[in-house]
C-alpha cells in the first residue's frame, strides 16, 4: 500500500490533509518539525512526502542536504501560492510538483494518482539511455549526437517534474516530439497529450478554442464547448507558436498559470484545471518580447525550464538515420521495402537542410515516390546551391535583408512597400506600419525562393501552417480592397 508523510507544522492543516489522503487508500503519517521528518524517514521510507517549506526548526528543503533520506520518496511541495520562484525552486530541490494551499481536493487526487517510486522512473530513463547507442532514439527522438544527447539529459531531468517546459528551435526542429518524449516519460502519462498549434487558429476563435465556451455566448454558440485545457485535464497542453497567441489572451494564459483557474467564454464561474504546459516557438524568446510578439511577465512563467533544440545543420551525423528511419516507416506504409545507395547518403548528408528534420521527411517521401527501382540514388534528392546558408531561427537573419530608404514616397499608397532594390534585398520605407513590413519580408522570400513555401518559411523562422495563414489574409485583403 503507498504511503504518504505529510511534513507541515500546522497541526489543523495537516490532520485535515491525512484524512483527505487516507479517504484516497493510502496509509499516513505526521511530521510536524524538520526533527520528527527526519525520524518518520528512518522509520518507514514513504512513497510521497507532502513537505511545507516552513518549518519551526528550519527550512523543509533542508531535507534534501541528506540525498539518501529522500532517494525513494516523490517530493511534492505545499506553498501558499503559485509562483515562479516556487516553480523553479521544486525543480532544483527535486520536487516534482507542488499544492497550492487551501488544498484543493482536486489536485490532491491528481497529485496522488500520478505517484510513481523514484526508482522506477529513473530505472526507465537509464534503459532509454542504455539503448540509445544501438538503437539511436531516446523515447520518439532520433540522433545520436552530442547535441541530441544534450537534449536528453534536459528531457531526462525535467519530465518526472510537474514545471513548465519552454521549447525553443527553428521550424521542423521537432519540438512537438520532445513535448510528446516528456509527456510520456512524466506521471501524466495515463492521462491526454494535446498539442495545439497557437498560429493555425483564428484570432476570433482561439479564446473559445482554448477556454471553451458557453452556449449562447457568441453568435453561432448553440452548445456548451469544452475547450483545450478541459479536454486535457490531468495530462499535458503544448502550446506550439506561443508567441502567435494575441496579446490579450496570453494576459489570461498567465493568469491560468498563476493560479490554477480559468473561465469559459459567456461562463461566470471559475474553474478549476490540472494541466502541466509545454510551450514552444521558433522565435528567440526575448526577441518575441522586444518585438511585442511576447509578453516578458508570461516568457517568464513559461520559461521555467527551457529547452533549445539544435537545427539539423548542426548535427548532421544524425542526417542518415533519420532518412533511414524515415524510409523504413514509409516502405512499412506503402507495402515496399527501398534502401539509399552509400552516394544518396552522403549527399543528403553534405546538404544543410534549412528546413530541417521536416524537409528531410518530405525530402525522403519524395525520393521514394519517384525511385523506380528498389534502391534510392541521388536523382531525386536536393543538394547544395551556391546560394547563402539559410539561418531560419529569426526573421532579422533570413537572406532576404531590409534596407530602409530615407522618406515614404508620396506616390506610394499607404498598405504598400515597393520593389526590390537588388536581388536578395528589399526597400522598407520609412513611416510604414509593422504589419506592412512584415508583409514585403515575407513575399519577398517567397519570390526569392521560386515560391517554395517550405523554404520561405524555414528562412523567415516560421511554420509552414503560419505561412499559409499569412498568405491567405493577404489575398483576402487584396480581394477585398478597391477595384
Amino acid at each position: 500500500m503507498t504511503h504518504a508523510l505529510i511534513v507541515d507544522d500546522d497541526v489543523d492543516s495537516a490532520a485535515m490533509l491525512s484524512e483527505l489522503i487516507a479517504m484516497q487508500g493510502l496509509t499516513v503519517a505526521c511530521a510536524h518539525s524538520l526533527r520528527d521528518a527526519r525520524k518518520q524517514l528512518a522509520l518507514q521510507a514513504p512513497d510521497l512526502v507532502l513537505l511545507d517549506l516552513r518549518l519551526p526548526d528550519g527550512s523543509g528543503m533542508d531535507l534534501f542536504s541528506d540525498p539518501d533520506l529522500l532517494a525513494n520518496s516523490e517530493v511534492v511541495l505545499i506553498t501558499g501560492h503559485a509562483s515562479l520562484e516556487t516553480s523553479i525552486l521544486a525543480l532544483r530541490l527535486g520536487a516534482v510538483d507542488y499544492l497550492i494551499k487551501p488544498i484543493n481536493m482536486k489536485h490532491l487526487q491528481g497529485v496522488l494518482s500520478r505517484v510513481i517510486k523514484p526508482a522506477v522512473f529513473k530505472a526507465e530513463v537509464a534503459d532509454l539511455t542504455a539503448n540509445l547507442a544501438s538503437t539511436g532514439h531516446f523515447g520518439q527522438l532520433w540522433g545520436r549526437s552530442p547535441a541530441m544527447q544534450r537534449v536528453y539529459d534536459q528531457i531526462a531531468r525535467v519530465a518526472g517534474s510537474g514545471v513548465t517546459v519552454f521549447i525553443t528551435g527553428e521550424s521542423g526542429t521537432g519540438k512537438e516530439v520532445v513535448a510528446q518524449t516528456i509527456h510520456e516519460l512524466s506521471r501524466r502519462r495515463k492521462m491526454p497529450f494535446l498539442g495545439v498549434n497557437c498560429g493555425a487558429i483564428s484570432p476570433n476563435l482561439i479564446e473559445s478554442e482554448i477556454f471553451g465556451h458557453e452556449k449562447g455566448s457568441f453568435t453561432g454558440a448553440d452548445r456548451q464547448h469544452q475547450g483545450f485545457f478541459e479536454r486535457a485535464a490531468g495530462g499535458t497542453l503544448f502550446l506550439d507558436e506561443i508567441t502567435e497567441m494575441p496579446p490579450d489572451l496570453q494576459v489570461k494564459l498567465l493568469r491560468v498559470l498563476e493560479t490554477g483557474r480559468f473561465l469559459r467564454v459567456g461562463a461566470t464561474q471559475s474553474q478549476e484545471t490540472d494541466v502541466r504546459i509545454i510551450a514552444a516557438t521558433n522565435r528567440s524568446p526575448m526577441q518575441a518580447v522586444a518585438e511585442g510578439h511576447l509578453r516578458v511577465d508570461l516568457m517568464y512563467r513559461l520559461n521555467v525550464f527551457p529547452i533549445d533544440l539544435p537545427p539539423l545543420r548542426d548535427r548532421l551525423s544524425d542526417v542518415p538515420l533519420l532518412a533511414d528511419r524515415f524510409l523504413k516507416l514509409i516502405g512499412e506504409q506503402e507495402g515496399r521495402e527501398k534502401s539509399f545507395s552509400p552516394e544518396a547518403l552522403a549527399q543528403l548528408s553534405a546538404y544543410r537542410w534549412p528546413g530541417n528534420v521536416r524537409e528531410l521527411r518530405n525530402a525522403v517521401h519524395r525520393a521514394y515516390v519517384m525511385a523506380s527501382g528498389n534502391t534510392i540514388d541521388t536523382q531525386w534528392l536536393p543538394q547544395e546551391d551556391r546560394s547563402p546558408d539559410v539561418p531560419a531561427m529569426a526573421p532579422d537573419s533570413a537572406p532576404v535583408q531590409a534596407a530602409v530608404a530615407p522618406a515614404r514616397d508620396s506616390e506610394t499608397p499607404a498598405g504598400r512597400v515597393n520593389g526590390e532594390a537588388s536581388e536578395g534585398s528589399v526597400v522598407l520605407p520609412l513611416g510604414i506600419s509593422l504589419a506592412e513590413a512584415e508583409q514585403a519580408l515575407i513575399e519577398a522570400t517567397l519570390q526569392h525562393y521560386g515560391h517554395q513555401k517550405e523554404r520561405t518559411a524555414a528562412a523567415l523562422g516560421i511554420s509552414l501552417k503560419t505561412l499559409y495563414n499569412r498568405l491567405k489574409r493577404y489575398a483576402a485583403e487584396e480581394g477585398s480592397g478597391p477595384g
